[in-house]
């Protein structure tokens, strides 16, 4: 009798040793999580779980404790995606701010740590039957006191070098054309991200002669109509600062370099109007020469 209790005690003893040594393993598998993009998915919609297909992110629904990391990798090598939360219906995306790639090229990559529990949708801006969701759940009690302690400043401190360094990783590009449009200058920025905030300032002699702060572009490509013409001694001054990059009225959650100055003197030549100009005579003169089969001399 002694010997079966004894037994019995080393029993239960193993299957408490074995549920302990499980738990830990069950926890870290919600710490970190990665997601893909399925190969072709901007050319084909075959993997939409509308079309019948499991999603074009992988997994289609992925699993992550508050604190953890996301990371969304852009793995197809045929196009480029984004990972936008929000929601999309059809071809008009809802972004909600918590968090934007912007474009990921093929091997891109990017992190997020979300700060709160609950189901988190996203989509891909460009190909909009890409859509995947991400459920935060609470860490478990054990892990949460065993992991924090009384150290919540120090992980809260954590957190903010993490957020930044995901920002300071994503390097803004902003390439600035202009042409003459209307008797003005029309301004086209082009950016390498969604969802740029920036300011622009346009100034001639000294003079502020375009102001707009606050300004948000959705697309790659935003354009800026100035009320001035530059030229060789009067060129047109145009600085754009950036503010971050996120949804627009949300700047807590904005990521991105902050600050970062692009400057370009605009003088334009040949605009829409001066080549169409240029054209209609080219046409005329052909026109003449064809009528009177004389060549003319330049």
């Amino acid at each position: 009798m002694k010997t079966k209790a004894i037994s019995s005690i080393f029993v239960l003893f193993a299957i408490a040793a074995g549920m302990a040594s499980m738990a830990p393993a069950a926890f870290a598998d919600h710490a970190e999580v990665s997601i893909i993009t399925v190969d072709e998915s901007g050319f084909s919609q075959t993997c939409a779980e509308s079309q019948g297909g499991t999603g074009c992110y992988i997994p289609f629904v992925a699993t992550v404790d508050v604190g953890g990391v996301v990371t969304m990798t852009n793995t197809d090598p045929t196009g480029v995606h984004t990972f936008t939360s929000g929601t999309v219906d059809g071809f008009s995306p809802s972004p909600d701010g918590a968090f934007d790639t912007g474009v990921l090229m093929s091997g891109d990559a990017f992190e997020w740590t979300p700060t709160q529990a609950g189901e988190q949708p996203y989509y891909c801006m460009l190909h909009t039957w890409m859509v995947g969701t991400i459920i935060v759940q609470e860490a478990a009690a054990e892990e949460h006191a065993d992991d924090h302690g009384d150290d919540h400043g120090d992980d809260k401190g954590h957190d903010d070098m993490v957020h930044e360094e995901v920002a300071e990783d994503v390097e803004l590009m902003v390439m600035i054309s202009d042409a003459q449009v209307m008797g003005g200058t029309q301004i086209e920025l082009e950016f390498n991200v969604l969802h740029l905030n920036y300011d622009l300032t346009a100034t001639q002699n000294g003079e502020v002669v375009f102001e707009e702060k606050g300004l948000h572009s959705m697309e790659l490509i935003a354009t800026h109509q100035i009320d001035a013409l530059g030229s060789d001694e009067n060129p047109i001054d145009v600085e754009v600062v950036s503010l971050g990059i996120g949804a627009p009225g949300d700047e807590d959650s904005w990521t991105g370099p902050v600050g970062q100055v692009t400057t370009a003197k605009v003088v334009p030549e040949f605009g829409t109007i001066a080549m169409m100009v240029l054209a209609v005579a080219i046409i005329s003169i052909v026109a003449v020469t064809a009528k009177s089969r004389v060549v003319p001399r330049f």
